[in-house]
């Protein structure tokens, strides 16, 4: 794989020049601030945004970026973690121990709820013999990850759980690892650009605050989920600066409905052939408008910086070690983007957001959540001490 030249002084470098006290003097600008110990956290209270009505009438939601204030001056709580591996016994021990900074899940998951977890498996298993290492530690979500959440949400009582994925190539669910951590689990793998297990698609409205789509054409069985979960990766975008677990729900809507052309083997119809690409991340928003995300993670354990995948020139492996959970998924994607080196609220036409509009102001601005550091509590490891700059995509 092509890897861009090394620069002789890059960002990365630059930080840890400036050191822990440098970096959290940087941290400070964007107005970010701790929260003592994970006790100090409440357990987060039910706010009033519904899931856009399909055919089917859909089941009691919880709300998808419920959260109350640790303390009177935090609007979100965020947990974050260290792994060094993708190791089964550690990394459910870490996620157990985020839940619990969250104040569990008992806000959100009923007993023998019916549960969905958006993964991000973007490409396909045909550029797997070019890879330096598999793609689940490089740009894909790695399934220990959605395996070990899984866990957790049986022995809290959840009852049937969905892994899915809108898949460009179906048979990443057996090449890279899905079916064989899904098989004891109990749980059911279902490809979204497919209307299986029922006849057609179904209408999802987005609401008053659409942006491109009144509505979309989705999976039916998206409107039956009592808990919506969106398991993201940690990485950069060529076009939105970040892609994380907002921008994972691109993957919600079935290519064959959403490309310009027939012959494109992805969402085409979502993007503008601009250098500046002022559609995609408000098609984003419309998304998480349309089907909203109740839980937030991202696996940042092992990914990759420069680019979203094998078809960026210059993307090579990063081992940053990190998780992200929260309840508030606009506020996960900007601790996560504040870990990445970047400024979470930063203007648009600026790093990350150089070619597109800054979609995690667009999603605060459409009450989906907080970008804003300085309205964010952390329980667990702060950010100037997890920090690991991305190099930006091209």
């Amino acid at each position: 794989m092509e890897q861009s030249p090394k620069q002789p002084f890059d960002r990365r470098q630059f930080l840890k020049m400036l050191g822990i006290s440098g970096l959290a003097l940087l941290l400070a600008k964007c107005g970010l601030r701790e929260i003592p110990t994970p006790e100090a956290t409440a357990t987060p209270a039910a706010s009033s945004t519904p899931l856009a009505t399909a055919t089917q009438t859909p089941a009691p939601l919880p709300s998808p970026t419920a959260t109350s204030s640790p303390t009177p001056a935090y609007r979100s709580l965020v947990a974050t973690g260290r792994v060094a591996s993708y190791d089964a016994g550690p990394l459910r021990a870490e996620l157990e121990r985020m839940l619990e900074g969250l104040g569990g899940l008992s806000d959100l998951l009923k007993p023998g709820a019916r549960v969905g977890i958006k993964t991000n498996l973007t490409g396909g298993t045909w550029t797997d013999a070019g890879l330096p290492v598999p793609a689940t530690e490089l740009f894909a979500t790695h399934p220990a990850v959605v395996g070990a959440l899984a866990e957790l949400l049986l022995d809290a009582g959840a009852g049937k759980i969905t892994i899915m994925d809108g898949l460009g190539d179906p048979l990443v669910y057996e090449k890279w690892g899905y079916q064989e951590m899904a098989r004891p689990l109990g749980a059911e793998l279902l490809d979204l650009c497919l209307p299986a297990p029922y006849n057609d698609f179904v209408h999802y409205p987005v609401g008053a605050k659409f942006q491109v789509y009144e509505a979309f054409s989705m999976n039916a069985l998206l409107n039956e989920l009592d808990l919506f979960i969106s398991v993201g990766k940690m990485k950069c975008h060529t076009t939105t600066g970040v892609t994380l677990s907002l921008k994972n729900l691109i993957g919600i809507a079935p290519i064959g409905l959403y490309r310009a052309r027939p012959e494109d083997n992805h969402r085409s119809a979502f993007h503008e052939s601009t250098i500046f690409d002022t559609r995609l991340p408000r098609v984003a928003i419309d998304l998480n408008l349309a089907r909203p995300v109740h839980l937030a993670l991202i696996d940042g354990i092992f990914s990759a910086e420069g680019g979203a995948g094998p078809w960026d020139k210059g993307l090579s492996q990063v081992k940053p070690g990190v998780l992200v959970l929260s309840k508030d998924p606009v506020a996960a994607d900007a601790v996560a983007t504040a870990i990445m080196g970047f400024d979470p609220a930063a203007p648009s036409r600026t790093l990350p957001f150089t070619h597109a509009y800054n979609h995690l102001t667009l999603a605060s601005e459409a009450g989906l959540g907080t970008n804003h550091l300085d309205e964010i509590g952390i329980s667990g490891p702060q950010i100037k001490d997890i920090a690991y700059p991305f190099k930006p995509a091209n």
